[in-house]
């Protein structure tokens, strides 16, 4: 048994859907509705001649799609009914996407169905619950706004990779499927920093997974998350703000001496040029990450089915 699945494998029982099959379909649903017969025929261990038979039979339903994106032959959950039956209606997996946003699901279904064991949240309103639920505000949640929609549709957690919450540890996984630079990296870091630092200051430990199937993609991610751990800095730590918004506050601070604002401030930094160094400083840290990290611990992992071509 799946746990973070909830049983709602058993809704696909009229589908003819049930057993490891079943738990293969609502996983792959939730999790971004693509997968591939390598995927599916390494998780049920079967030949991938019934992993074949079985595609075929989920596209001669009409449940199922199948579209070549690059060199790979990619499976595409397209029924509105299993999505129905699942609760998940809302979400976009249904619809064809771009090669990029394909593969970054493809690369993180990979890391899902190997750490099954985690309590996953497959969905956007089933991750806005859950930190709701710890008392965190939707203002804290990445965001992003489509203006195509009346009055423009804000939608939390954009990108949808994968997300756990589990025993006072967050997860928080990012896929690079060799699109991305370090700026996109940094990107994904900067949107989620309000929610590491209210999660921080309940007590949860906050872990972020660097995910890729290529071995410049892994040395880049474990390079970055590295850092994002604790910072450099030239103070003693007993002089250094703890959270995000001390660091903001401190710019602030430093920025009103610099005005003439505060001459007690200027005094206390030693003039002028102490205080455009801590303003650097600060700047430094707000970008990189706190003394202490950003986040508690980090992990890389290397998809070997992406990196053979065979995902």
């Amino acid at each position: 048994m799946i746990h973070h699945l909830q049983g709602r494998e058993k809704a696909l029982e009229p589908f003819g859907l049930t057993g490891r099959r079943a738990e293969w379909i609502a996983l792959a649903s939730l999790h971004g509705g693509l997968f591939t017969r390598t995927q599916l025929s390494a998780w049920l261990g079967v030949s991938r001649f019934t992993a074949l038979r079985f595609v075929q039979a989920l596209r001669d339903r009409r449940l199922a799609a199948e579209e070549t994106v690059g060199d790979l032959k990619i499976c595409r959950i397209c029924a509105r009914g299993i999505y129905r039956a699942l609760g998940a209606e809302g979400v976009r997996h249904r619809r064809i996407t771009s090669p990029e946003v394909a593969l970054r699901r493809l690369l993180s279904f990979d890391y899902v169905i190997e750490h099954t064991g985690l309590s996953w949240l497959p969905t956007e309103p089933e991750k806005v619950t859950a930190f709701k639920a710890l008392g965190i505000a939707h203002s804290l949640l990445p965001a992003r706004i489509y203006r195509g929609a009346a009055e423009g549709a804000r939608r939390y957690f954009p990108r949808g990779m994968p997300v756990a919450l589990d025993s006072n540890r967050a997860v928080f996984v990012h896929a690079d499927p060799g699109y991305d630079t370090s700026t996109a990296l940094r990107s994904w870091r900067d949107r989620h920093l309000k929610l590491w630092e209210a999660l921080r200051e309940l007590g949860w430990s906050v872990e972020a997974v660097g995910v890729a199937g290529g071995p410049r993609e892994l040395r880049r991610a474990r390079t970055i998350l590295g850092n994002w751990v604790g910072a450099a800095t030239t103070e003693e730590p007993s002089r250094q703000p703890k959270t995000i918004a001390a660091v903001r506050r401190e710019i602030v601070r430093v920025e009103n001496a610099i005005r003439g604002r505060d001459e007690a401030v200027v005094e206390e930094l030693g003039g002028l040029n102490g205080c455009l160094h801590r303003l650097v400083e600060m700047r430094e840290l707000l970008r990189s990450g706190l003394p202490g990290g950003v986040i508690h611990g980090y992990s890389v992992w290397g998809s070997s089915r992406f990196s053979e071509g065979g995902i």
